[in-house]
């Protein structure tokens, strides 16, 4: 889906697309995971993350695919893709939320911030509250997060054989730099 039709989608979640409304977004999101356990370390980026906000409501989406995260490693980059991602059949992630807090988006400053919304990854939709700092800044707002997923939560199955490999909580940060739209 392209950025524009994710903007309309985030939109129509308000209800209405008002002429008042102030959106901000990248296409150029960095969002990274890191797996960590005794016998292998697991990193992986995406550089490519879609995020949008608006504003006026304070809905935020995010989007990526998952075919755009990158490894050191080739090979585990395409055991992620087929074997635990199954990103064929589930190539996106999403989160659909709304901030929060009240924000002057007018005035630079930084706030410690949270999301309250929908996040699906895997073809599993979980409601989540994720936390995080936005800074407004020279016209344009930082948003950075680091949080955890559970494999289980999202039906993200590891074999047997790898599984003292890979830990079944995945830390995500996020690092997103939104400009006007």
């Amino acid at each position: 889906m392209a950025l524009t039709t994710y903007a309309l989608v985030l939109i129509s979640l308000t209800g209405s697309a008002s002429a008042q409304s102030i959106l901000f977004y990248t296409n150029a999101g960095n969002t990274s995971f890191s797996s960590k356990t005794p016998l292998e370390d697991i990193d992986a980026e995406n550089k490519k993350t879609q995020a949008i906000l608006n504003t006026t409501t304070g809905e935020v989406a995010i989007r990526m695919n998952m075919k755009d995260f990158s490894f050191e490693n080739k090979l585990m980059q395409e055991h992620f893709n087929e074997n635990y991602m199954e990103s064929g059949k589930y190539p996106v992630a999403t989160f659909a939320g709304k901030i929060t807090k009240t924000i002057d988006y007018s005035q630079n400053g930084e706030y410690d911030v949270s999301a309250t919304g929908k996040f699906t990854v895997h073809g599993v939709t979980q409601n989540r509250t994720i936390e995080g700092k936005l800074k407004i800044e020279s016209g344009k707002i930082l948003i950075t997060s680091a949080f955890q997923v559970a494999l289980a939560d999202h039906k993200i199955e590891v074999p047997q054989i790898v599984f003292v490999k890979i830990a079944q909580n995945i830390q995500v940060k996020a690092q997103y730099v939104l400009t006007k739209k």
